[in-house]
């Protein structure tokens, strides 16, 4: 019997299967479990909501059993009535909650990818790791989280949508972005053409990227600015471009002044998400939301 899908998000349950490290600052976590049969999305930039332990332990403590309450869109966090029930858990209890990107779903057997980025796990790094950073640098077979993903392929928390009359895509990401792009890359078709601008911080980050489109990929290392790189670069012709930006807040907005109001691109044809804000964590991000 096939159980109706109510909303376009659902809770999986899943665990660790394997780890790889991609370069100094990325490692790829592979997860599986029975709940991802129900699990469906057209992948690209496909947003999740993660939950990890809290410090000290060794489940995910989110009250999935409080279900969807009344939630005020369909969107992945939506106020229902675990979202409340979860807020009001102690400390030292709650679920840490990060928001990424999927890299990857396979079947037979189900399992997805996500890759973290390891902001402050090295020795001697200025600033201190947050906990998904550390709870993925140290993750291993068999650890629990629990993610908020999607239960229909084609959903809102997708935001990759170029108009089927696009001649160019342009992509830029900073590193948190990097799982998103390369996704987006292998996703294009062949005769696509497309200029892509990826930050990483180490030349060991930089990833081989296998995509049919006629893709030109510039990796910025080490701090290369991106606003310097994209006003030197010289676009191909073309009448019906698109962009996708996504990483920093601001380097976001900054970027897409260059795309609209440099390039001349119209505003509806830019795509732009802020992953992150310099300076504040995603608590106070979402605390400033409200």
């Amino acid at each position: 019997m096939t159980t109706a899908v109510a909303a376009p998000f659902r809770f999986f349950s899943l665990q660790v299967v394997r780890t790889r490290r991609l370069g100094p600052s990325l490692v790829r976590v592979t997860f599986a479990g029975a709940d991802l049969a129900h699990f469906h999305s057209h992948g690209r930039d496909q947003s999740l909501s993660l939950f990890i332990p809290a410090e000290g332990r060794t489940e995910p403590a989110v009250p999935i059993e409080l279900g969807w309450g009344s939630p005020r869109s369909s969107e992945a966090e939506s106020g229902g009535g675990w979202w409340q029930g979860w807020r009001e858990l102690p400390d030292d209890v709650r679920a840490v909650m990060r928001s990424y990107t999927l890299r990857a779903l396979r079947r037979d057997p189900d399992e997805i990818d996500i890759d973290f980025v390891l902001h402050g796990v090295e020795p001697g790094a200025a600033t201190p790791a947050g906990p998904a950073s550390r709870w993925a640098s140290r993750a291993g077979a068999g650890d629990r989280v629990v993610l908020l993903g999607p239960a229909v392929a084609d959903n809102r928390a997708i935001r990759f949508r170029p108009p089927e009359d696009t001649d160019l895509v342009l992509v830029w990401g900073d590193e948190t972005a990097v799982p998103a792009a390369t996704a987006i890359l292998e996703s294009l078709p062949a005769g696509t053409r497309v200029r892509a601008w990826l930050e990483v911080p180490h030349a060991g980050d930089v990833q081989d990227v296998v995509t049919e489109a006629d893709a030109e990929i510039t990796w910025l290392v080490g701090g290369r600015d991106a606003l310097t790189e994209l006003r030197a670069a010289q676009l191909p012709s073309c009448e019906q471009p698109y962009a996708w930006i996504a990483g920093e807040s601001g380097r976001v907005k900054e970027l897409r002044r260059h795309f609209v109001g440099e390039r001349g691109i119209d505003r509806r044809r830019v795509t732009f998400v802020g992953y992150w804000r310099q300076g504040l964590t995603e608590e106070q991000l979402r605390a400033a939301g409200e």
